[in-house]
């Protein structure tokens, strides 16, 4: 066996079922499910009519690198989302099945153990990100968030690690605070990239819901502002959040052609081209934005009714952007809360200290819970005022 498999922790997920066990919710209240981020609005007629009409495709085996149709839409949407933003669709980009899968992937093909590579990762941090380190055969070192922004403390990772590090993740939006680097962010990272040689993932996923028009900057973006090129940059991104379809499992990468090549030859191997059925629904989503709009404004709507609710308790704001409340715990005890705000209420939410780990500076997901809005409107609402009916200062 894998030995580096005995490395790999429980995910949040299952480690919250462990803590729940035994806890029995009033009987009088449905639960509500706000701890993990699978959205529940439907899916867009658009993208399952193109789905249907596609199925004969079946038949046809694909190929890794996609239809030149979907590496153009994928071009196309890059270039009106990220202000004339302009890649070749043959060697800057490629489509994937899902951020998740391409992020673990792409570690595989980065790492040489032989050389005992660091990768850095913001901590809070999603999951996938420590476990393709570890079976990479790297050590990941966790740089913490830190408030009110909730952005990496890249100054806490010492001169020898940076000098080890072969990439660094950054996830903006951020996954669980909400938080997105501005152009700033990206050029003290760049300066870093400058020094040390390492590559930048930039996880995005979350890139298309923000509130009140103020779009993330995302990493492709930040180097054209900065007057830089792709040279060891690629971003990730995905129709699950963006399109409500996480079934579906598609996305794409983009940057440095020179990595997509690498990129490309391992997933030959790997076996991970998608469907022709499901590359034409991502044609029909990429080049769709209403069904977007929609979906960010039913978004913005539960932020509006739930966060004035939940102020009559708690000290809360709203995220520069994702479908996430990282919710402060007055005392601290967040697991504690956790299981007696679903003992109380049928509410789970999710301990801010299973998405982090330990370091010296601390757990900087200890002390806060993870909310998801992703339920309907009323059952958010109804969330919030049970949490606020519960709990106590």
């Amino acid at each position: 066996m894998n030995p580096h498999l005995q490395q790999l922790k429980p995910y949040p997920f299952a480690r919250l079922r462990e803590a729940m066990q035994g806890i029995t919710p009033p009987d009088n209240l449905h639960e509500i499910p706000l701890y993990i981020g699978e959205p529940k609005h439907p899916t867009p007629a658009i993208i399952k009519n193109a789905l249907i009409q596609s199925l004969d495709e079946l038949s046809k085996y694909p190929l890794t690198a996609g239809l030149p149709e979907l590496r153009q839409a994928c071009a196309n949407w890059l270039k009106r989302r990220y202000d004339g933003l302009t890649l070749n669709p043959d060697t800057e980009i490629l489509p994937v099945l899902g951020s998740r899968e391409a992020l673990f992937s792409f570690v595989q093909v980065i790492l040489n153990q032989q050389e005992n590579p660091i990768i850095i990762s913001p901590n809070p941090f999603y999951q996938i990100y420590e476990g393709a380190t570890f079976l990479a055969g790297g050590q990941i070192v966790f740089a913490n968030t830190i408030a009110p922004r909730f952005l990496p403390d890249w100054d806490s990772v010492s001169p020898d690690d940076w000098a080890r590090c072969r990439l660094v993740f950054v996830c903006s939006p951020d996954n669980p605070t909400g938080s997105v680097l501005q152009r700033e962010d990206w050029q003290k990272l760049f300066d870093l990239q400058d020094k040390y040689g390492f590559v930048i993932a930039s996880d995005e996923c979350y890139s298309e819901i923000y509130f009140d028009g103020k779009k993330p900057l995302g990493c492709l973006q930040a180097a054209a502002e900065c007057g830089r090129g792709l040279d060891k940059i690629v971003m990730f991104t995905s129709l699950s959040k963006r399109s409500n379809v996480p079934g579906l499992r598609s996305g794409f990468v983009a940057g440095d052609a020179k990595l997509l090549k690498e990129f490309l030859l391992y997933r030959t191997y790997h076996g991970s081209a998608m469907s022709l059925p499901v590359q034409r629904a991502s044609i029909a989503a990429w080049n769709d934005e209403q069904h977007v709009a929609d979906n960010r404004a039913q978004y913005q709507a539960k932020f509006e009714h739930v966060l004035p609710i939940l102020r009559q308790k708690f000290d809360v704001n709203l995220p520069d952007a994702s479908f996430y409340i990282w919710l402060r715990i007055p005392d601290g005890d967040d697991l504690k809360f956790t299981q007696e705000l679903y003992r109380a209420t049928a509410v789970q939410v999710l301990p801010g200290r299973f998405f982090a780990r330990d370091t010296p500076n601390g757990n900087p997901g200890q002390g806060f819970v993870r909310i998801a809005l992703v339920d309907e409107l009323d059952k958010c609402v109804e969330a919030a005022k049970r949490m606020v009916a519960w709990y106590s200062i």
